[in-house]
């Protein structure tokens, strides 16, 4: 690759920013080591944000699990800040797992959201014992497996078409739920929405952002519920802000929104508990 590149530039920024955060967050000689060593102290913390029903009687059926790292007991950091690291080392369904685990022992203690969106890495599409872990952790826990949707991204969806359709499939003959995340942003056409015969499709925040000043926008989330009613799946709005997109949204159709303009990401146990 020529250097003088741009995408040369991408490349070798993508290596400076892991060199960094290796230094910054393993800052050790073994840093697969200081990564486990983060999942068994606790290191991690689990937030969740309340989605919204447009339509029915439910109120907040379900939220979307969050991951932040504790950085000194005070800050949290985003996942755009460490999420690289294990994705350099392929331990992204070692985080997945322990972010699934820490949810039904949530669910386990009682709560008053009955299900709960969990994101899943790319790497973990492909991890084919993940499902089956998923199943037997919700049997020992006694949880039913319909409290846990995984959301699986458009960008996956679209780059590895064949895991993400055997991932879907599999955590459904389990009982579980598939999510596409971020519709819109990136495909041109539904047929992934065809293909992965998901449950629950979340239209990316691009699109729902223009509702107000967009008919090209209003038009999209229109098709894609249209698309819902057809094929079968409920379309969450995501990146709601303010009453009107709310509007907006439950007007065109969508069953669901999430948002600032809802509710705030908060304390998985605070939400669990309803207190929100």
């Amino acid at each position: 690759m020529d250097p003088r590149d741009p995408a040369a530039d991408g490349a070798n920024e993508a290596d400076r920013l892991v060199s960094q955060i290796e230094r910054e967050f393993a800052g050790a000689d073994d840093p697969v080591a200081r990564i486990r060593q983060a999942l068994e102290r606790g290191e991690f913390t689990l937030l969740a944000q309340p989605i919204l029903a447009l339509q029915g009687e439910a109120r907040f059926p379900m939220a979307e699990v969050l991951v932040r790292l504790r950085e000194e007991e005070v800050a949290m950091l985003p996942p755009g800040e460490f999420f690289p690291v294990f994705e350099h080392y392929g331990m992204m369904p070692q985080l997945d797992r322990w972010v699934v685990r820490h949810v039904i022992a949530a669910l386990a203690r009682g709560s008053r959201v009955p299900r709960f969106n969990i994101n899943v890495s790319g790497q973990t599409l492909g991890d084919a014992d993940f499902p089956g872990d998923v199943g037997a952790e919700l049997g020992r826990a006694g949880i039913p497996p319909a409290s846990l949707v995984f959301e699986i991204s458009e960008g996956d969806v679209l780059a590895r078409p064949a895991e993400a359709a055997r991932f879907a499939a599999a955590v459904r003959r389990i009982g579980c739920g598939a999510l596409i995340d971020g519709f819109g942003r990136l495909a041109v056409s539904f047929a992934p929405l065809k293909d992965l015969r998901a449950d629950l499709v979340k239209v990316d925040g691009a699109v729902v952002r223009k509702l107000r000043t967009s008919e090209a926008a209003r038009a999209r989330l229109g098709a894609v519920v249209r698309v819902g009613a057809v094929i079968g799946f409920g379309v969450i709005a995501e990146c709601v802000e303010d009453p009107e997109t709310i509007a907006l949204a439950r007007a065109a159709g969508a069953d669901y929104a999430q948002g600032f303009g809802i509710r705030r990401p908060q304390a998985l146990a605070a939400v669990a508990e309803g207190r929100f």
